[in-house]
């Protein structure tokens, strides 16, 4: 991860908020940033998706791919979007809403993440997540208003741990949800993600799912806590930008 600051803190703010999009850091003004990784969005749409499958309705897919910005780190079925766009502007349907969102992962704009079933041991193929490749493209589209930022750690945790070389899946226990499954080489990591465990109620919250898992794979919970790695009944706690910062762990 490339800093435009020698303060890890301040560093991490900005990527999460601007991406980590090659060349986005020389531009002097935050619209000129924006201009360019918009212009890298706008061409890989046009030259990947439009061209190369012949996409009428160039309009809609845009829009469906804002769509999938603004849910990152949400259940998504095919169906719910196809719905969601069909009461608005445009009408559509499940087959054109499934190519378009295909076409976004052929393109590698989008990761789409399946769950995994932990006790059953089964992976499942209902309601995927969709992980954007670069949250700069999200800045570019549509801005940082009303943003989950504990929906966008989730985003970089998830593209970072594909960047690592693991396979990653959303897991299900029961009712619970980790949000995710990192399996390389035969050994699981079991990793939840927040934005901010200072409050009693959420720190139990996100370790509640994590303790429920009785084998003996590591447990990760990666959190903006600006302070050092600390543990609670076996499970790691780490601060999400020290996390990135070391690619070995």
């Amino acid at each position: 991860m490339y800093y435009p600051s020698n303060d890890i803190d301040e560093a991490f703010d900005s990527y999460v908020k601007k991406g980590g999009m090659a060349g986005s850091y020389l531009y002097k003004t935050e619209e000129d940033a924006r201009q360019y990784v918009n212009g890298i969005y706008r061409t890989t749409i046009t030259k990947d998706i439009v061209r190369k499958f012949k996409i009428e309705n160039e309009d809609l897919l845009i829009m469906i791919g804002n769509y999938l910005m603004d849910n990152v780190g949400n259940q998504t079925s095919i169906r719910n979007v196809a719905s969601k766009l069909t009461s608005g502007t445009y009408k559509t349907n499940d087959k054109t809403v499934g190519a378009y969102m295909n076409y976004f992962c052929r393109s590698f704009l989008f990761y789409p993440i399946r769950r995994y079933d932990i006790k059953g041991k089964r992976y499942l193929e209902s309601d995927k997540k969709y992980y954007l490749s670069d949250l700069a493209f999200r800045f570019s589209e549509i801005g940082t208003k009303n943003a989950d930022y504990g929906h966008l750690y989730e985003n970089i945790v998830a593209i970072e741990l594909l960047r690592r070389g693991y396979e990653v899946y959303i897991g299900k226990l029961y009712e619970k949800e980790v949000d995710f499954v990192a399996i390389k080489e035969g050994e699981k990591v079991y990793i939840q993600v927040s934005d901010d465990i200072s409050r009693e109620d959420t720190f139990k919250r996100e370790v509640s799912s994590l303790l429920s898992i009785k084998d003996a794979y590591p447990k990760l919970l990666i959190a903006r806590t600006k302070h050092e790695e600390s543990q609670h009944e076996g499970i790691r706690i780490i601060d999400i930008a020290r996390w990135l910062s070391d690619s070995q762990k």
